[in-house]
């Protein structure tokens, strides 16, 4: 029974295994860099970033169709390029960032989905939106597995930066360190692990993966290093029972991925013994001398 269950789907066919490495690789590259835009507070640009994508995967598609490396380098180009214009009209307007980058999200969304009506199919739209995690060919895994070494690699580099950045946004700049870099360095990382999720679960869902297990985390560890942990296990975790109720239930993967994460959530806001709702509410105990 438990072997049907949990096993048989994973031993039987490719398509499944193939779909739980490219998830988990996306967890890996994904789940860290969603812990450090939490503490950031950049979770909105986060999910803005993730729309931004969308006209450069789309104009790929436009002109070569669903080819993966196209649609990769128009996706980074995209996000890159609404990250830095949302950036250059804060600072030249007055216009605050966030209303910035939630202007031009709008704006490549629209877009983004007008590019692909003007070739493809409401498959086509379907599989851009919501992604085909089912159907992760060798490329995409290389591609995924890739993307993750390279953001582990670089954050085990930038990570002591990314924190005091994170304490005191303007400590690195006064001490003569490396703030634009690093800050430029780890949009950059969060560009190629959102186009890296676009091509699992899709533009519209890709930011859950990275943002859902790392709000999770926060109300189960107290330190950084606990909470990349516990993103990382939510993430995987996630991944594995959404393909299998995907599977079971016939379900649409991405959603059901998303959907694992976003119970996690939920049952961590209750039950998570950082700040969770049951221990702010049960009665605190008095030391006695």
């Amino acid at each position: 029974m438990l072997y049907d269950l949990l096993i048989s789907p994973f031993a039987e066919y490719a398509f499944m295994r193939r779909a739980l490495a490219g998830s988990v690789a996306v967890s890996i590259g994904a789940a860290p860099i969603g812990v450090i835009m939490m503490l950031r507070r950049m979770s909105l640009v986060g999910d803005a970033m993730a729309h931004a994508i969308l006209p450069g995967a789309a104009l790929g598609f436009l002109l070569f169709g669903l080819n993966l490396l196209p649609m990769t380098v128009g996706g980074v180009v995209a996000g890159l390029a609404v990250a830095l214009l949302a950036g250059v009209v804060a600072r030249n307007t007055i216009i605050r960032e966030d209303a910035s980058l939630a202007a031009f999200y709008l704006i490549s969304l629209a877009l983004g989905v007008l590019i692909i009506s003007l070739k493809g199919s409401a498959v086509d739209l379907m599989h851009v939106l919501f992604g085909t995690v089912l159907a992760l060919d060798d490329a995409a895994l290389v591609y995924l597995a890739g993307t993750a070494t390279v953001t582990s690699l670089a954050l085990a580099v930038m990570l002591r930066p990314l924190v005091a950045e994170c304490v005191d946004p303007g400590f690195l700049g006064v001490v003569g360190g490396p703030g634009t870099f690093v800050h430029l360095g780890f949009l950059v990382l969060s560009v190629l692990n959102l186009v890296a999720g676009f091509q699992a679960l899709g533009t519209l869902l890709a930011v859950g993966i990275m943002m859902l297990p790392a709000a999770s985390a926060r109300f189960w560890a107290h330190t950084l290093e606990g909470m990349i942990g516990v993103a990382l296990a939510v993430g995987i975790g996630s991944s594995l029972v959404g393909l299998l109720v995907s599977y079971h239930l016939s379900v649409a993967s991405g959603p059901a991925v998303t959907l694992s994460a976003g119970v996690v959530y939920l049952v961590s806001i209750l039950i998570g013994p950082v700040s969770g709702v049951m221990w702010s509410i049960l009665p605190k105990r008095h030391r006695t001398a």
